[in-house]
């Protein structure tokens, strides 16, 4: 297994984590929209949920840059 095959599989690791977390936003807000939060408590879940998707996005992000860059190389 050569470094670009690491780079690839990291890659595609730390999409997959990224993947997760936007499908756990997903999941969240879904679940207190059913719930009939009030607005505060909605206000509170969107807040803690936008920041967990930033971050998600990001390690997508990151994610797919190690993988193009580790087939381009390889």
């Amino acid at each position: 297994m050569t470094i670009y095959d690491m780079l690839i599989w990291g890659g595609a690791a730390l999409t997959a984590l990224g993947l997760a977390g936007i499908v756990w936003c997903i999941v969240s807000v879904t679940r207190a929209r059913r719930a009939g939060a009030d607005d505060a408590a909605m206000r509170a879940t969107m807040q803690r949920v936008v920041a967990v998707n930033m971050a998600a996005l990001a390690a997508s992000v990151l994610g797919l840059m190690a993988v193009v860059m580790g087939i381009m190389l390889r």
